[in-house]
C-alpha cells in the first residue's frame, strides 16, 4: 500500500515520531555543554584564594571601626581556617597520651613503687601466681579499678611489640611543673635553691637515678627540655623508687632560655663535663644557689648551654675509666653540695 502522492509503498512500522522536547541529534543534546561554566569569579570573591582573604580582613576592620590590625582574624577563625604555617603551639597533653606498664614483674614493681595509676587490667581466665596475686592486692588497697578484659582487647592496649603475660597497668601522663614557678616556690619557702637540669638525657632509667639521688640530697627538683630529651615515663617512676611522687620534674620549652633566667634571678648554673675547669670538691659555688646542668653520656652539654653556665665542673676518676653514667654522676654532684652545705 503507497502512501498518497508518494509513489512509493509504506513499510509496516516506519513512523516518524515527532519530539516534544530538545531537537533530536547531537547539537541539541550537548548544546549545554558547548555553552561552558559561567565565568571565572575575581581573585577577590574567592573565600580561599589570598586576595579574598585580604578582602575579608579589610571588611572585619572596617566592621570594627578601625580598631585592630588590619589582616588580623580571631581565634577561631585561625583555627578553623589556618593551613599553612602558625606560630608553634604550646604542647598539650591528651587524655590518650596514657602509657601501659606491661608484664606482671613491672606492673608489681610500678604497683611496688606507688605510680599513679588509673586502671589494672588482667586478661580473662589468667593463670594466678604470687605476681598476679600481689597486683590485685597492692591495687585494690589503692583503690585502683581492676578491669579483666579478653586477651584480644589487652593485646591491643599493650601494643603489637609488648608482652604483657595477662597484666597491664595504665599510667596518667605526667603533669610538669613550671621552671621558673619552681623555683619561686622554693624562695619563697626561704630555702636555697638546688635544681638538676638534663640535657641530651633520653634514657628514662637515668632521669629516674636522678630524681630518686635529687630527692635523697635535698634537692628541690628536675628540670627537663621539652624537646630531645626523655620524659616522666613509667620506666622512670619505677627506676625512682617512689620519689617521683614528691619530686617535682618541670619542663622548659628552651632550656637555655630557662638556665638563663635563673642566672637572673641569682642561681648559679654548673655544668658536668669531664674536662671541666673546676674540680669537684673544690666548687665554691655549693653553698649557694645551684642549678647542675647534668649532658648526655656521648654528646656531652650543648654548646649553648655550656656557654651558658657560671662553671664547668669535672669530677675525678681514675683514667682507666672513660666517663661516668649521667645518674652516678648527678648523684656524687649532689652529695658533694650537700656534705659543702652540711659543714
Amino acid at each position: 500500500m503507497a502512501k498518497p502522492g508518494s509513489g512509493r509503498p509504506s513499510r509496516a512500522g516506519a513512523v516518524r515520531k515527532t519530539s516534544k522536547g530538545r531537537t533530536v541529534g547531537s547539537g541539541g543534546q550537548g548544546r549545554q555543554a558547548l555553552e561552558g561554566k559561567k565565568p571565572t569569579p575575581k581573585a577577590e570573591d574567592r573565600p580561599y584564594h589570598p586576595a579574598g582573604k585580604a578582602k575579608a580582613a579589610r571588611e572585619r576592620f572596617v566592621a570594627a571601626g578601625g580598631k585592630g590590625r588590619p589582616g588580623a582574624r580571631s581565634t577561631s577563625e585561625r583555627g578553623q581556617q589556618d593551613t599553612g604555617r602558625t606560630a608553634p603551639a604550646r604542647r598539650v597533653k591528651k587524655s590518650d597520651d596514657a602509657e601501659m606498664v606491661t608484664g606482671r614483674n613491672s606492673v608489681v614493681e610500678a604497683l611496688r613503687a606507688r605510680i599513679p595509676a588509673t586502671a589494672l587490667y588482667v586478661a580473662f581466665r589468667v593463670e594466678v601466681d604470687e605476681r598476679v596475686k600481689e597486683a590485685l592486692s597492692l591495687a585494690n588497697k589503692r583503690g585502683i579499678p581492676v578491669l579483666e578484659v579478653m586477651r584480644p582487647e589487652l593485646d591491643r592496649l599493650s601494643g603489637p611489640d609488648s608482652v604483657h603475660q595477662g597484666l597491664a597497668l595504665k599510667v596518667p601522663p605526667y603533669e610538669y611543673a613550671h621552671p621558673e614557678s619552681l623555683l619561686d616556690q622554693v624562695v619563697s619557702r626561704g630555702q636555697t635553691p638546688l635544681f638538676v637540669a638534663l640535657d641530651g638525657i633520653t634514657d628514662p632509667r637515668n632521669l629516674g637515678a636522678i630524681i630518686r639521688s635529687t630527692a635523697a640530697f635535698g634537692g628541690h627538683g628536675v628540670i627537663v627540655p621539652q624537646r630531645r630529651s626523655v620524659g616522666v615515663t613509667a620506666s622512670a617512676w619505677k627506676t625512682s623508687a617512689g620519689a617521683a611522687a614528691h619530686t617535682p620534674v618541670a619542663m622548659a620549652s628552651n632550656l637555655t632560655q630557662t638556665l638563663k633566667a635563673f642566672k637572673a634571678a641569682g642561681v648559679f648554673v654548673v655544668g658536668l663535663a669531664g674536662d671541666g675547669d673546676v674540680s669537684l670538691p673544690g666548687l665554691d659555688l655549693a653553698t649557694g644557689p645551684v642549678v647542675v646542668v647534668v649532658g648526655s653520656e656521648g654528646k656531652g652539654l650543648s654548646r649553648l648551654v655550656t656557654e651558658t653556665c657560671d662553671a664547668i665542673v669535672s669530677i675525678p676518676i681514675a683514667s682507666s675509666t672513660e666517663s661516668l653514667n649521667a645518674g652516678i654522676a648527678a648523684s656524687v654532684t649532689l652529695y658533694e653540695i650537700a656534705r659543702a652545705r652540711a659543714l
